[in-house]
């Protein structure tokens, strides 16, 4: 896939698509937000907010390489009862790497509740601005915590099982078939292969698999 003339609108794949916070239970205070990049070329991203005093990512902007995933940790940072039912968003914009046009954009509707979980809320809401990093004082406590895990923030090729326990035998097998699927020739490339022509997959139904096989990866790496 050449990025050259992509017009603004790729898809945006990230999971998952909404958050709630609950007011009861810390262990919701931070949050894992997956930024898939199926493409054939390297994406750089950022991550926006319309209530960015409310929150802090550890990277709010990056790049993520061709076919890998990246896990940004955001935090609600103002977790009471004034802020309770109020629904914001995260927005996370990609561009190709060294360019400005923005190529897509994908909202995450943040929510805090009360107690344990609830049925997730949200409504539209605008006034985005950018998020700021969490500042060195407010980030001590937590990256005593996160520093070994979190301190270079990680790619992750998809299709690639972390998990030492064992995850579903449908999800490895579904992710196995995703996997060899993107192994398959892009129809149109004229490189010779002895793989029959009826096998040759077209761009968009690639993008659908690694889609896919991103979700897969990410739930078989929580099982694990």
């Amino acid at each position: 896939m050449q990025p050259s003339g992509l017009d603004g609108r790729l898809p945006v794949f990230v999971f998952p698509p909404s958050i709630t916070v609950y007011l009861a239970d810390p262990s919701t205070h931070k949050q894992i937000v997956t930024l898939y990049n199926p493409y054939d070329f390297t994406i750089s991203y950022q991550v926006l907010c319309n209530a960015p005093s409310r929150y802090t990512v550890d990277t709010p902007h990056g790049v993520v390489r061709a076919k890998r995933s990246v896990d940004i940790i955001v935090r609600h940072v103002d977790v009471s009862l004034s802020n309770v039912q109020t629904p914001d968003k995260l927005r996370i914009q990609i561009t190709e790497e060294g360019k400005r046009q923005v190529l897509g954009r994908k909202d995450i509707a943040v929510t805090l509740v009360k107690g344990v979980p609830e049925a997730r809320s949200g409504t539209d809401s605008d006034c985005f601005e950018s998020v700021r990093a969490p500042s060195s004082r407010a980030a001590v406590g937590a990256a005593t915590s996160d520093t070994a895990q979190h301190q270079q923030q990680r790619q992750h090729a998809f299709g690639a099982n972390q998990g030492n326990t064992g995850p579903s035998l449908v999800l490895v097998s579904a992710a196995v078939v995703c996997l060899l699927g993107l192994l398959m020739p892009t129809e149109g490339d004229q490189t010779p292969t002895r793989i029959p022509q009826y096998l040759h997959l077209n761009a968009n139904i690639k993008i659908v698999l690694a889609y896919v096989l991103g979700l897969l990866t990410y739930a078989i790496l929580r099982v694990g």
